[in-house]
């Protein structure tokens, strides 16, 4: 029997969205109020969903400890109280929520193996929430 879990964790983090490719015109169009020089934060609600079999003799798709720690270990003590845009994983990329939502899937998805990843989401504010699911686009 194949269960899915999904599991929420928090952290709070700061970001300003700005292509330096683009006039200081183009970036107040297109971002707006978090193209800030100052940056802005958020406190971003991340949701993990795995799934796997149920097993016989835990009645678990995974050791919730299991998940629990790899995701503090390597998401929430990386990214918690950090500014993405001086932060190697943004050193090329614009940390928008739909990159970061990549960021933290392609994180998990290389170093957790009790069960499968199938996708992140974020709420980013009580009006924007973003998915990933690896291999396409971030949805909205």
């Amino acid at each position: 029997m194949k269960a899915f879990l999904t599991r929420r964790y928090m952290f709070s983090a700061s970001h300003r969205l700005q292509n330096d490719g683009m006039t200081v015109e183009e970036n107040r169009e297109i971002y707006g109020k978090c193209n800030n020089p100052h940056g802005h934060g958020h406190n971003y609600k991340l949701e993990v969903t795995v799934s796997g079999q149920v097993a016989q003799d835990t009645g678990m798709v995974c050791n919730l400890a299991d998940l629990d720690g790899f995701v503090n270990r390597e998401i929430i003590e990386r990214f918690d109280l950090q500014n993405l845009n001086y932060m190697t994983e943004f050193s090329h990329t614009i940390p928008t929520t739909e990159n970061l939502c990549k960021v933290i899937f392609d994180i998990l998805h290389r170093g957790f193996r009790h069960a499968h990843l199938e996708k992140v989401r974020f709420e980013e504010t009580m009006m924007n929430s973003f998915e990933y699911a690896g291999g396409g686009e971030v949805r909205h």
